[in-house]
């Protein structure tokens, strides 16, 4: 039975693969994420998440399978029309346009929604100034839930490391989507930063109205967050359940975790 807006799941991939030459990278890949949860995925480096999340933004496109979102397919469908669609995203490596100050980098996101014509952006005339007005309030708004506001004017490159993330996630918020999904967001941040970055994901799925998915190495961060998390090792989903249930799996145990259960 088709899915509808009305039905729990947001995103699902059923039985997808992604092949590179004769690597499987991701082999028969079943996932599903229902609207409003805060699910991670997780597992050791090489196990395919982010060449999940690069399927799943259209990045890659599965070589076999299907992925849907709100019971539509968007395989094939290019990134920016996925973004459209409702999904945006961090990386793993922080990928900001480093030239361009703070407010610049959230206000790129508000393209897709520009009525305004390339005459009147020249002319700087008709619907631009207003439209332009509106782009840069929404973009401040955003950098003031950040603690960013105050240096919207400066590049992007000489903020903190721990700065440049609460950018990229604003920037990302900037797209209104439905589906956020975030590329190991603690890498790289001391405990008090990773506490404060728990404490912002949980405000912000919960003040957005957002479903989100989480690939992090900080366990006590997916642990303390997640309310379900999939577990993959060489490409295929070893373990799927609560924080509780996943903790104590022996499959887990083995092949992440590093301990006896």
């Amino acid at each position: 039975m088709p899915e509808t807006k009305t039905d729990p799941v947001l995103l699902k991939a059923e039985n997808v693969s992604m092949v590179f030459g004769g690597l499987k990278a991701v082999s028969d890949f079943n996932f599903h994420i229902n609207r409003g949860e805060l699910v991670g995925l997780i597992g050791p480096n090489g196990a395919g998440k982010t060449t999940a999340f690069n399927m799943f933004t259209g990045v890659y496109r599965p070589t076999t399978g299907e992925i849907t979102l709100d019971g539509k397919s968007i395989v094939g469908m290019k990134p920016y029309q996925i973004t459209k669609r409702g999904i945006a995203r961090t990386f793993q490596n922080i990928r900001l346009f480093s030239e361009l100050t703070v407010l610049e980098n959230v206000k790129i996101a508000f393209h897709d929604r520009i009525k305004y014509s390339l005459a009147e952006a020249v002319l700087r005339v008709g619907r631009y100034l207003k439209e332009e007005e509106a782009i840069e309030e929404q973009a401040l708004k955003l950098l003031s839930i950040f603690h960013l506001e105050k240096q919207a004017d400066e590049k992007a490159k000489n903020l903190p490391y721990g700065a440049q993330r609460r950018l990229e996630i604003a920037r990302a918020l900037a797209a209104k989507p439905k589906l956020l999904l975030l590329d190991e967001p603690a890498a790289g941040m001391n405990p008090q930063e990773t506490n404060e970055l728990t404490e912002m994901i949980r405000w912000i799925r919960k003040e957005f109205g957002l479903t989100v998915l989480l690939i992090e190495h900080d366990m006590s961060l997916v642990m303390g967050l997640c309310e379900r998390i999939y577990v993959l090792e060489y490409g295929t989903i070893i373990a799927e359940g609560t924080p509780e249930v996943i903790q104590k799996n022996p499959e887990v145990i083995r092949a992440y975790l590093g301990g006896e259960d």
